[in-house]
């Protein structure tokens, strides 16, 4: 019997807006440099992978200022060349640069809130598992999620990114509930489903743009209005 909904933060319960892609597209036309929205959607499925299994290794963010840069660098070279792009290392810098200083602010998605509510008048408790490097708590109040969310953890409070047990199992603790009485929601494969079913955690991954497609051994929803269907199976 499910007791607990944990969902993931950024690109699950809440976007940029602009979005991601289109401050992307935006600073690869401001050098030149022509890319469709929907490439670079299915590109950023692949980067979100090389992100975590990079950060695995050794943590992005505790690198030296150097590093990071150098990571982010290739990560930006790496992700146009997955939407179809070769480009230089120093086009990649330039465009990774624009990227960072591109303005945007975060939203909420239309089918948060339902979903909240929905898990409240089910009696069911709702949590945030994120990883961010900033604590999580300003973030979901920023968002009037005051009063919808009973348990949020974000990695830079744990000392663990997903999909390390530590922070799943943290999320446990602080919610009292066993694994077989949770579900994780969130749109990234290895941070999310793999590291959920790691605890024993049930895993549902979001593919809001349909790009998600070669993940077969996992249940996949396109909308969190589908968590709630998923909860009364």
């Amino acid at each position: 019997m499910t007791r607990a909904v944990f969902l993931d933060f950024y690109n699950t319960i809440c976007y940029f807006e602009p979005s991601r892609e289109v401050r992307q597209q935006a600073c690869c036309r401001a050098f030149g440099i022509e890319v469709s929205l929907e490439a670079l959607r299915r590109a950023y499925v692949y980067a979100e992978t090389y992100w975590t299994l990079e950060n695995a290794k050794e943590s992005i963010g505790r690198r030296s200022p150097d590093a990071r840069i150098t990571f982010y660098c290739d990560y930006e070279r790496r992700l146009l060349a997955w939407a179809g792009l070769e480009v230089t290392p120093e086009q990649a810098r330039q465009v990774y640069q624009c990227y960072r200083n591109s303005a945007s602010r975060l939203r909420l998605f239309d089918d948060v809130l339902p979903l909240l509510r929905g898990l409240r008048e089910r009696g069911l408790i709702a949590g945030i598992i994120s990883n961010t490097d900033r604590e999580i708590a300003p973030l979901c109040e920023g968002l009037g999620l005051d009063g919808h969310v009973q348990v949020h953890l974000g990695s830079f409070e744990v000392g663990a990114e997903k999909p390390d047990p530590v922070i799943f199992r943290e999320a446990l603790r602080l919610a009292s509930v066993n694994p077989n009485e949770a579900v994780h929601v969130g749109d990234q494969y290895y941070s999310d489903v793999v590291g959920a079913r790691g605890v024993g955690i049930t895993p549902l991954l979001l593919d809001r743009y349909s790009v998600c497609g070669q993940h077969t051994d996992c249940e996949r929803i396109q909308d969190l209005s589908q968590v709630l269907d998923h909860l009364c199976t």
